[in-house]
């Protein structure tokens, strides 16, 4: 059975990260996308103008909705924006049983901040207890810790071992921020680390990586798959799609990634 799955996020206008791509990765990976929309923003490659949150009634309203009549298998969190938001997230999600990714975006690319102090500990303490799963790269696992970001393999494992403190029941920790010829994810849960290393792409079109990221490893745990194995299945996806970005010609700035890169001809 296709798995219906279920993005939180903010809308993101250009169409390569946020609800959209979320909306894509959970199409290619063979699940149904439904979403509750918690921000609007106004972006493009070269980056964002406006930011607009969506009222907590009508995150509650959208919730409620998706639950009085459809199945949820998976859920992915994404940008949030405020603490009221993600109380009221948190809020509309309890008692569903189906797993958990979580997404703690809380510094866009260009280093503006999408999460003050304040929503960053109503996160803690309401969303990182109820994940399966979070998905941080080194600022933002740092930022939750307050600690210095991650330089190596040995601070990852540590950090993520911090995170595991927090509440949720798996860390994956995406080490992309390190630099050098490989990125290196950590993977860390109940069955101890699992280190997951691919050869970096050069490329500047990498927009929406932890988005699609993220809602791929939704769609491979609703669809029924362990841990390890969603996660590796979302990384050959996402692997794929950041290798063929340069096929998509998509404004001046940091494009977005090829979400459908396996049914595109000229990238078989």
């Amino acid at each position: 059975m296709i798995p219906n799955i279920l993005s939180i996020a903010g809308s993101d206008s250009s169409g390569g990260a946020g609800i959209q791509a979320d909306i894509k990765a959970i199409s290619a990976n063979g699940g149904y996308a439904m979403t509750v929309l918690t921000a609007l923003t106004a972006q493009n490659p070269r980056g964002g103008s406006r930011i607009e949150p969506v009222s907590t009634a009508m995150i509650r309203a959208q919730i409620a909705a998706l639950r009085a009549d459809l199945r949820i298998d998976a859920v992915k969190i994404g940008m949030l924006g405020t603490g009221a938001i993600i109380a009221a997230v948190a809020e509309g999600l309890e008692g569903l049983d189906c797993p958990v990714v979580l997404d703690p975006v809380m510094v866009a690319k260009g280093g503006d901040r999408l999460l003050d102090a304040e929503a960053v500990a109503v996160l803690r303490d309401l969303l990182l207890p109820r994940a399966t799963v979070i998905t941080p790269n080194l600022p933002e696992a740092a930022d939750l810790l307050g600690r210095p970001e991650a330089r190596g393999a040995d601070q990852m494992l540590a950090q993520a071992d911090a995170l595991i403190g927090m509440g949720p029941r798996a860390v994956l920790l995406k080490g992309g921020h390190l630099g050098g010829a490989e990125s290196p994810d950590l993977l860390l849960g109940a069955a101890g680390p699992l280190w997951l290393k691919a050869p970096r792409v050069a490329t500047k079109n990498t927009h929406g990586t932890g988005c699609t990221l993220s809602s791929a490893l939704a769609t491979w745990l609703g669809r029924g798959l362990p841990m390890a194995q969603a996660v590796q299945a979302a990384k050959r996806y996402i692997g794929g799609a950041i290798a063929a970005a340069d096929r998509l010609s998509v404004g001046q700035g940091h494009g977005p990634v090829h979400h459908f890169h396996a049914w595109d001809r000229g990238t078989r």
